[in-house]
């Protein structure tokens, strides 16, 4: 089975993003960028697949500028066989970025889309969603576990007050949780390994695509910053401050 893994370059997460002067977005200028982390995890389950004979072929695909090779050679060192880059510099919104996904899941014929199920720069939880409905593929979203017992693929995604199971027939899309593992790090040889790799560049044009975008940001600022705490002296005083603010 060939397995599908999108990814994406954004701001490294240790990172504190800059909003820009004027606000109309977040500051990118000499900013670290990385792999989206739950894009991570993605490539750690294709790979844990491909260990266990499940997965024959683990192709990463990236949308972005010129740099974003460098994020898909990170996902070849963790053990992908081949990148596909869709270069472009604008902004793709999730619509854009599910056709696109589409028609290169059309040309690939994957037998599963695996995908971190947000990106923590725009945390928009919609590209996986939007690709399955467009393939008119079954989906399984959050996943914690994912198993494969011959064409069903049994997902695990947390739920409230439990755990849900699901069995998709596959070809599926599949999205990420944070509890579904953790990632490996790249080793040396295998980062040089990566370089050797064959990564195809495209264009959006190549695949029929409008990336105009469909959305557009009204103002981004920063978070209202914490104010500062207040000791109180006894239980007393502290359901004596509650009630005076209405918390109670």
């Amino acid at each position: 089975m060939k397995v599908l893994v999108p990814v994406k370059r954004v701001i490294d997460y240790n990172i504190r993003p800059r909003v820009k002067a004027d606000q109309t977005g977040v500051d990118l200028a000499n900013v670290k960028m990385a792999m989206n982390p739950f894009d991570e995890i993605s490539i750690e389950e294709a790979v844990r697949m491909k260990e266990k004979g499940v997965a024959t072929e683990i192709v990463i695909v990236s949308i972005g500028p010129a740099q974003a090779q460098e994020t898909i050679r990170i996902g070849l060192a963790m053990g992908g066989d081949r990148g596909i880059l869709v270069q472009t510099d604008a902004a793709v919104e999730p619509l854009a970025v599910a056709k696109i996904l589409k028609a290169i899941v059309e040309a690939e014929q994957p037998g599963l889309v695996i995908a971190g199920k947000q990106a923590i720069d725009d945390d928009s939880n919609a590209t996986g969603q939007m690709l399955a409905a467009l393939l008119d593929w079954p989906q399984a979203t959050f996943a914690s576990a994912v198993s494969k017992d011959g064409d069903t693929l049994k997902v695990t995604r947390e739920v409230d007050g439990g755990l849900q199971t699901l069995a998709l027939q596959t070809p599926a899309v599949v999205t990420t949780d944070l509890r579904l593992n953790e990632p490996r790090f790249a080793s040396l040889p295998n980062i040089m390994k990566a370089k050797k790799k064959p990564i195809d560049v495209k264009t959006p044009a190549d695949y029929g695509v409008d990336v105009a975008p469909r959305l557009s940001v009204v103002k981004v600022t920063e978070p209202k910053k914490r104010e500062a705490g207040e000791k109180v002296a006894d239980v007393d005083a502290l359901i004596a401050k509650l009630k005076s603010v209405g918390a109670i």
